[in-house]
């Protein structure tokens, strides 16, 4: 049986916030549960704000061709899905929770959130799955959450 090393850091706590490994989740469906995730294995999280990691990642869905199916979505909401060693959710596609706290980009007129703070300072820390998705998909869905496959 392997010992346990209680002085060992966690894994999560080993990389410097300059050199840190986010997982996005691409939802292009909230009742189909449609998600692909997409890992940036290193970003600098004290000098990227929320306006930068999306433009970051509409560029990677408009240019890598494992993402065709999921262009023809407008996505334009950062909301953090859980942090490492955090409890997630029961909802497989999407937390309901903490949206005020959460959603750490957004740029739908209904709930506008510009944050120019960067991801470190908005809670984002090593091994965090953030969301990204159309935010008036995400208000309907949250409204009738109703699975559909």
């Amino acid at each position: 049986m392997a010992e346990f090393n209680i002085e060992e850091p966690l894994t999560s706590n080993v990389r410097p916030a300059s050199d840190a490994l986010i997982t996005i989740r691409i939802i292009k469906s909230f009742p189909y549960r449609n998600v692909k995730n997409h890992v940036i294995p290193s970003i600098n999280l004290k000098a990227t704000n929320p306006a930068q990691l999306i433009e970051i990642i509409r560029n990677t869905i408009n240019t890598t061709g494992s993402f065709r199916p999921y262009r023809n979505v407008k996505y334009d909401t950062l909301k953090v899905y859980t942090h490492a060693h955090g409890s997630k959710s029961m909802n497989l596609v999407i937390n309901f929770e903490n949206d005020e706290k959460d959603i750490v980009h957004c740029e739908d007129e209904s709930n506008l959130v510009q944050n120019e703070k960067s991801l470190w300072d908005l809670g984002v820390e090593n091994e965090t799955e953030i969301s990204v998705f159309n935010y008036q998909d995400y208000a309907a869905y949250k409204a009738n959450p109703e699975e559909k496959w």
